[in-house]
């Protein structure tokens, strides 16, 4: 198999699945998601560890989780914690990542997580020390979120997405990576934030997590990876949203985002035919919802190639 050049971070799981009103059984959420590895996905998002009263859609996650890290033992698999309770949880439960919300919006963070962004740096810390104590080979993500701007403040200073980041970088998490949680980036933003982030952090620097609100998606994935950027979160159908953020619809399609880089000879490493089975695995799940995502309705070109490698052994 072709040495992936990138590694698509699925989140649909968790992001989709938390923004619309449907609540997806558990025994199609696992179908789903043994749907997607046997595609190819090396990371996957399961859920979120929230309050089910919060977010009904994820009231399965730790069941979700235990069925993940059993039948899969070859792939991350990531939940979103938003405090140090449901990093407790999420450890507890087994998952080999926790992501942690943190946003450069003031305003946002507090609609989002009841803290302002300092706070959120201080639970870092703790969630840290937790990992230490508790769980050493486990790895903690920061997704910044309105990295790009934000619905309820408006612009967000560049400068303090830097500053924050190096905080949270300093706070002892693995990685930290730039959303894009409402829509509002673009190509040339998003090309001189990954370059600053990627010269304050080094090998710190995280994940590139675009929505596609304006019809940028795509384009902002492509900017982020000509500044060196290698990692993309990607939701399939592109459900996903963010509660906090009004109008903030739409993740980056996975089929699209694969589609785009095979196309171009850069490999993921997924194999497309499996992956549009897992499409139907989640349309099964969800079929009222409607799926979005260009290519899966106009299909693959004549004479298509790409994405098409052979699964490793024990998939």
């Amino acid at each position: 198999m072709t040495t992936p050049h990138v590694l698509i971070s699925e989140v649909g799981p968790r992001d989709g699945l938390q923004s619309i009103a449907t609540t997806m059984p558990t025994a199609h959420k696992l179908r789903w998601i043994d749907a997607l590895v046997t595609a190819g996905l090396r990371e996957i998002e399961v859920g979120s560890f929230v309050p089910a009263r919060l977010l009904p859609q994820m009231a399965d996650v730790a069941e979700v989780v235990h069925h993940a890290v059993a039948q899969h033992p070859h792939i991350t698999v990531m939940a979103l914690a938003p405090n140090l309770r449901g990093a407790e949880a999420a450890l507890q439960a087994g998952v080999q990542k926790v992501t942690l919300p943190v946003s450069a919006s003031e305003a946002h963070s507090l609609a989002n997580v009841r803290k302002t962004p300092a706070a959120m740096v201080q639970e870092l810390q703790a969630v840290v020390q937790l990992r230490a104590d508790t769980a050493p080979q486990a790895l903690i993500e920061v997704g910044l979120s309105t990295a790009f701007g934000c619905t309820l403040q408006g612009l967000v200073p560049e400068d303090d997405v830097i500053r924050l980041a190096v905080q949270c970088a300093e706070a002892g998490v693995d990685e930290v990576g730039l959303s894009d949680t409402t829509g509002m980036a673009n190509p040339a933003q998003v090309r001189r934030l990954f370059t600053r982030l990627r010269a304050e952090l080094g090998p710190k620097a995280g994940a590139a997590h675009m929505h596609n609100t304006r019809g940028l998606g795509l384009a902002n994935c492509l900017a982020a990876y000509d500044v060196g950027v290698r990692t993309f979160d990607a939701s399939q159908g592109g459900l996903g949203g963010c509660p906090y953020a009004p109008g903030a619809s739409g993740n980056v399609v996975t089929e699209d985002l694969v589609f785009m880089f095979e196309a171009m000879g850069i490999a993921t490493g997924l194999d497309y035919e499996r992956l549009l089975l897992a499409r139907q695995a989640l349309q099964a799940g969800l079929p009222e919802e409607p799926l979005y995502g260009m290519t899966p309705l106009a299909g693959l070109p004549k004479g298509w190639t790409g994405g098409t490698a052979a699964m490793p052994e024990g998939r």
